[in-house]
């Protein structure tokens, strides 16, 4: 493939190499560095005129070195004259900043794509944003895939013949429901009212899952509050098995140890849109690349093709 540079930033390297690896084009090197006042500078160590030039960097913590290290790597892309730039954002953290739900508040969501789109960003490529509104914060095109085709592909290789797939909120019940369409399984959700970043409260589950296999499936795990509120709810019910899947496996402050300390929880599984550190691995986790899925979506925007198809149901799906 010609005239084509990606370069990484320092979030999750080994994420853009795996797209590398299977574009068969090299990662191109980046170099950090600090003044001593504690600013950042990027400079993109290969050349970028009038090449498509793609940036892989998802938000994650620390989330303002990283969002700071993504925009002056734009900014580095623009001035040396490079031909397209396209961010490669496989976790947008703001996007959970998505609406205006107390006097005052900020919406970093939409302020954050500002900020990329000034700096130089024509294009953005995305994974599971948190709502489908993120979508409309941007000015430039953005091309939103999702992890539901790696995660149906891992669970189809059980008996789905009981299995309901369980929306932790209404709100991510259109995603559960057409993941449940893949696995032809049925579809429920978790009535959630949410009173802070940490605190919510279900008070029930609405649909089948009595004596089922349980999928409960989430956009993000950060804290877990939200899927441990929901097992309470749950074994209420009395389901069968109980898994979890999600496509950012966040797991802060001990999350994934708690949930896997769930004895009745049998698999945790996310995808690798965010780095999970090798310490906090634990017997029930299983995390599925999208690196394959990312490099297809780079090829074909590269070679001006159709993204969408990316979204078409495999065969018999």
């Amino acid at each position: 493939m010609r005239d084509i540079a990606v370069f990484s930033g320092s979030a999750h390297p080994e994420l853009a190499e795996e797209v590398c690896a299977h574009l068969g084009v090299p990662l191109s090197p980046t170099r950090v560095s600090r003044f001593a006042n504690d600013c950042l500078e990027v400079q993109l160590r290969a050349n970028c005129r009038e090449r498509d030039v793609f940036l892989v960097q998802p938000l994650v913590k620390p989330v303002q070195e990283h969002l700071v290290e993504l925009l002056l790597m734009c900014d580095a892309a623009r001035g040396a004259s490079a031909g397209r730039i396209t961010v490669v954002m496989p976790h947008y953290s703001y996007a959970r900043s998505d609406k205006k739900d107390a006097p005052r508040i900020s919406l970093g969501g939409r302020l954050v794509a500002d900020l990329l789109v000034a700096a130089g960003a024509g294009r953005v490529l995305a994974m599971t944003l948190h709502s489908p509104q993120v979508h409309g914060f941007f000015s430039v095109p953005v091309d939103h895939l999702h992890a539901l085709r790696e995660l149906a592909a891992h669970f189809r290789r059980y008996d789905l013949s009981r299995t309901t797939v369980v929306s932790p909120d209404l709100g991510n019940a259109k995603e559960a429901a057409a993941f449940a369409r893949m696995l032809g399984a049925q579809v429920a959700a978790g009535a959630k009212q949410r009173y802070a970043d940490d605190q919510v409260s279900i008070n029930a589950v609405i649909g089948d899952v009595a004596g089922r296999d349980v999928i409960v499936l989430d956009d993000e795990i950060a804290k877990g509050s939200t899927v441990l509120e929901l097992l309470d709810r749950l074994r209420e019910a009395g389901p069968r098995t109980i898994r979890l899947a999600c496509t950012h496996g966040l797991f802060a402050s001990g999350a994934l140890k708690r949930l896997s300390d769930q004895p009745d929880v049998l698999e945790i599984v996310c995808t690798n849109t965010v780095p999970v550190p090798a310490d906090d691995h634990t017997a029930k986790l299983r995390v599925l690349s999208i690196a394959p899925a990312l490099a297809e979506a780079v090829r074909r925007i590269h070679n001006g093709e159709s993204v969408s198809a990316l979204f078409d149901p495999p065969p018999g799906g």
